[in-house]
């Protein structure tokens, strides 16, 4: 399972993205074999490398309007295949050495 970060921005529309970037997490919605979870720089998405490779690309693609004729999408991907990870594990494990300390 893949664990991939995704910043899509459109450019040229101003400096406020909210809403073109709700634009961009309803596509996101309406996948529900896919976990996400938005943060302020952008959004973590939990799954199957190809879907989540898919459904970026129809988010990268649902930006683009009459408004927006440029979009800068930004991809990370961790995918790691020696052992399952997620989203909550990654977090935990550096939680847990944090208290450790």
């Amino acid at each position: 399972m893949a664990i991939v970060q995704a910043s899509i921005v459109p450019i040229g529309v101003g400096t406020s993205l909210s809403n073109y970037l709700s634009r961009a997490l309803s596509v996101l919605e309406k996948r529900k074999e896919l976990k996400y979870q938005l943060t302020p720089m952008g959004t973590v998405i939990e799954g199957d490398l190809d879907s989540v490779l898919s459904v970026i690309k129809q988010m990268h693609e649902s930006v683009f309007g009459d408004d927006v004729r440029r979009v800068y999408t930004v991809i990370v991907i961790d995918d790691r295949r020696d052992k399952a990870a997620t989203m909550e594990s990654k977090v935990s494990s550096v939680q847990q050495k944090l208290r450790a300390k």
